[in-house]
């Protein structure tokens, strides 16, 4: 007669024959700090991994090695040219405190750019080797759907790969948008794919764009002695505390960066003589303008990678305004063993540490017997201007928004960091808030800190905060006398006091 199963088959053998044996426990899309954390935490968790990551070179033809935007051409990259804008200002600071300093000090972009592109590249092998260390398997193949558990891409020799997996992870981020319906937007500009791997210094350079990306190129720029013009269309920093921004604004604008506000671009043409102009209209006046510059820059915020990933194969719904991917609190998406994670996630903060944390965490949960979700509240975050602006918790227009003015507390300083004094640097826009609930014993809702090493000071803050820190709390906490962080634990005057909030002595 014909071969019959038996009818006992154990039950993790007939979900495999009913499957067909799948080529991983894991697959992730997505090279970038989400989907590296997702691969290293579930190989540490002896599962068989592969990780598919793949670069579409930028419009300009950027193109860069395993690691993401954060790696290649976001935080690292940004963080070390704000860097080199920083040291310019404590060239000029040095003659004050006796050092002999032949000014004006001039910038070489070239061997900046080849530094910061050095130490780039030494990650790249680092996360490379990384996965060969924990037996990750890395395809660098462009991948899509083909079914639920099955990926296709196209490597080097233009062979196709198929690959298989019980669980998929998708953490393939986003990038810069171009805004295409502008005339030369794509043939003349560069965006932060571009900016980081330039070979020569940009010169004159057009930001267009208010995000935190814009302010933080311009900064730089401004920094090292370029001439650099932000085009701001309507509100700078949207989402951040309202007040802080303006205050980022007015310190860059004091330094050097100028400032195009309520204008919006309407063309880039290339001259004879190579440089950009660039047509724009006033939107208040409704006049149009133009300039000339050597480079301009779109930093007008972020889509998705999502378009070439075929997710309708395998049924994940994404948002029909964002294409974003929807998730849950557990990161599933629509399909029950997919899920998503990072920037390419619709409600999520496009923050590298967060991505980190709810890969780790999802990989804690699927193999790790874990059932820790990831908590987006109180996520802190640094915008790396010229004077650092760290956050962590409600803005103010947050707090009254949900609490009621009545009901909120702001406790609020401008302080002057003793560096700044021999110096005799402007310290007008130092300044530190926070925002707390009325009710004794005060619960902080949130921190807004604008001066040096913001960072530095936001982070250990935002511990208190996530452990429900109250102001009576953070007014027991003794301050390191003299730092700019001890301005913190000494915020005794209320907004709604009406005092002066300058701060005065040491």
């Amino acid at each position: 007669g014909p071969l019959r199963w038996p009818t006992d088959i154990p039950s993790h053998l007939s979900s495999l024959l009913s499957a067909g044996q799948r080529d991983y426990d894991l697959l992730v899309i997505g090279g970038g700090s989400g989907g590296l954390a997702c691969a290293k935490e579930a190989a540490q968790l002896g599962r068989k991994v592969a990780v598919v990551d793949y670069v579409e070179p930028s419009p300009r033809g950027t193109r860069w090695g395993l690691g993401g935007t954060c790696v290649n051409v976001g935080c690292i990259p940004k963080k070390l040219m704000h860097q080199a804008a920083l040291l310019g200002g404590l060239i000029r600071d040095a003659p004050h405190y006796g050092w002999e300093v032949a000014q004006p000090v001039p910038h070489d972009w070239r061997k900046m750019a080849e530094a910061v592109q050095n130490h780039v590249k030494s990650l790249n092998w680092g996360h490379r080797v990384q996965l060969q260390d924990r037996k990750v398997k890395y395809f660098n193949i462009k991948a899509s759907f083909v079914d639920e558990h099955t990926v296709c891409g196209v490597a080097k020799g233009g062979k196709e790969i198929l690959l298989s997996a019980d669980h998929i992870i998708i953490a393939t981020g986003g990038r810069p948008r171009y805004p295409t319906h502008i005339e030369g937007a794509l043939e003349y500009g560069i965006t932060s794919d571009d900016i980081f791997w330039l070979k020569e210094s940009p010169g004159k350079t057009l930001v267009v764009g208010a995000s935190y990306v814009a302010l933080e190129c311009a900064g730089f720029l401004t920094g090292i002695g370029l001439d650099a013009t932000v085009m701001i269309r309507s509100i700078p920093l949207r989402g951040f505390d309202q007040q802080m921004s303006s205050m980022v604004i007015e310190h860059m604008a004091s330094h050097g960066t100028q400032f195009l506000r309520g204008c919006a671009p309407s063309r880039v043409r290339r001259l004879p003589d190579g440089h950009l102009q660039v047509t724009w209209e006033d939107r208040t006046t409704g006049k149009e303008d133009t300039g000339t510059f050597d480079t301009v820059l779109w930093a007008i915020g972020r889509v998705p990678d999502t378009r070439s990933l075929n997710l309708e194969k395998a049924g994940v719904d994404t948002s029909p305004d964002t294409q974003k991917i929807l998730v849950d609190s557990r990161e599933g998406t629509s399909v029950p063993h997919i899920y998503a994670i990072g920037d390419v996630v619709e409600g999520r903060p496009e923050l590298t540490p967060t991505a980190i944390m709810a890969g780790r965490l999802l990989v804690q949960r699927l193999f790790g017997g874990s059932s820790d979700l990831m908590d987006y509240d109180n996520v802190p975050t640094t915008v790396f201007t010229p004077l650092e602006y760290g956050c962590v918790g409600l803005s103010e227009e947050e707090a009254v928004a949900r609490h009621g003015q009545e009901h909120v507390e702001v406790y609020h300083a401008h302080y002057k960091p003793l560096e700044f004094t021999v110096a005799g640097r402007d310290a007008s826009q130092c300044y530190v808030k926070m925002v707390c609930l009325r009710e004794p014993p005060q619960l902080v809702l949130g921190l807004h800190f604008l001066g040096p090493n913001a960072g530095e000071v936001t982070q250990g803050f935002a511990l208190g905060i996530k452990c429900g820190a109250s102001y009576a709390q953070v007014m027991r906490t003794v301050g390191i006398h003299p730092t700019c962080s001890e301005e913190v634990v000494k915020l005794r005057i209320s907004k709604r006091s009406g005092l002066d909030p300058t701060v005065t002595g040491c």
